[in-house]
């Protein structure tokens, strides 16, 4: 009886290691399990397309996908290099539209966004109300920024037509309807939208200097101005590259703001290249120029992302 005992004793430990390694490889194998679905849908439904696109933007496809290489031709209309057919001259119009959007919008949401975080690094009265009133505008979509700025700017319906009611009759405003003037009320929507999150960046940047490096400048007697331009602004740094990353990825692809602000603007006068890239695509049954257009938005993002990732990882080896 004793040996048939301890014969089970040590057969037990035995027969529980296969249960055991096999439960611990479906613990290590769930989390990949899990992820796998989510994971083939992107490579599909994001990559998959993005190659599908870059394809379509060497063919001759029109309304429906054409999937016979014709080489750049859609590039060469879309560049006016050729004249064989009608030339998409909005193109131009667009890019320059991205250029003045960009540019003012990424600089003035950087300084109005640092300008406000350092106000309320001050540890004014009310920063628990100001920061949600401040962070509001970037929980709207672009469609509600867009509808909302529209009834403001409209001269019918808001600023101008309610100053006219006041009395201030020769008050006008209608760069809405002005398409020399239309791209900037895209800017200005876009500002009032985005400067608010940055202004929470700079703010968390701020709050995380070492606050011994300040005083230990103000006992050297530095002013408050030399404070922030030697001392917090070249720390903020990976704030304004991240701050510019974020910028520039909505500038690019901005399509919904300028639809519903001014609805392309007079003769298409605000178009974005997205906007562009639709329009082409799905209203003038041009696919390979659309496709080509949507290739060098693609292109515009990796020119961006990749110095900043490059720069990244060269910080981290250091």
């Amino acid at each position: 009886m004793s040996t048939v005992a301890t014969s089970q004793i040590k057969l037990t430990p035995e027969h529980a290691r296969p249960r055991a390694s096999v439960r611990s490889r479906l613990q290590e194998a769930l989390p990949k399990i899990v992820l796998a679905p989510s994971f083939a849908i992107t490579v599909v439904f994001v990559y998959g397309f993005i190659l599908w696109t870059i394809y379509l933007s060497f063919t001759n496809s029109k309304t429906f996908p054409s999937y016979a290489i014709t080489g750049g031709r859609a590039y060469q209309r879309l560049w006016n290099w050729t004249f064989d057919t009608d030339p998409p001259s909005s193109w131009y119009t667009s890019i320059t539209n991205m250029g003045i959007f960009g540019f003012l919008y990424i600089a003035i949401c950087l300084a109005l966004g640092l300008f406000l975080a350092i106000l309320l690094d001050q540890k004014i009265r009310g920063e628990g109300v100001l920061r949600p009133i401040y962070l509001y505008p970037m929980a709207l979509s672009f469609i509600v920024t867009g509808v909302a700025w529209k009834w403001f700017l409209d001269p019918g319906l808001g600023l101008e037509q309610t100053l006219h009611q006041w009395g201030w009759t020769s008050f006008h405003f209608d760069w809405i309807k002005n398409k020399d003037f239309v791209i900037y009320t895209v800017v200005i929507a876009g500002v009032w939208q985005a400067s608010g999150f940055i202004m929470a960046m700079f703010l968390a940047g701020l709050r995380g200097i070492d606050g011994e490096i300040m005083k230990a400048a103000q006992i050297d007697g530095a002013t408050t101005f030399q404070l922030y331009r030697r001392i917090v602004i070249p720390l903020l740094r990976p704030i304004f590259l991240s701050a510019f990353i974020v910028l520039a990825h909505l500038a690019i692809k901005s399509y919904d703001l300028v639809v519903a602000l001014t609805s392309g603007g007079p003769g298409g006068s605000a178009w974005l290249p997205s906007n562009f890239m639709y329009e082409y695509t799905f209203k003038r049954n041009e696919m390979a120029v659309g496709s080509a257009s949507a290739v060098i938005m693609l292109m515009t993002i990796v020119a961006i992302i990749v110095p900043y990732l490059y720069s990244e990882l060269r910080e981290k080896s250091r």
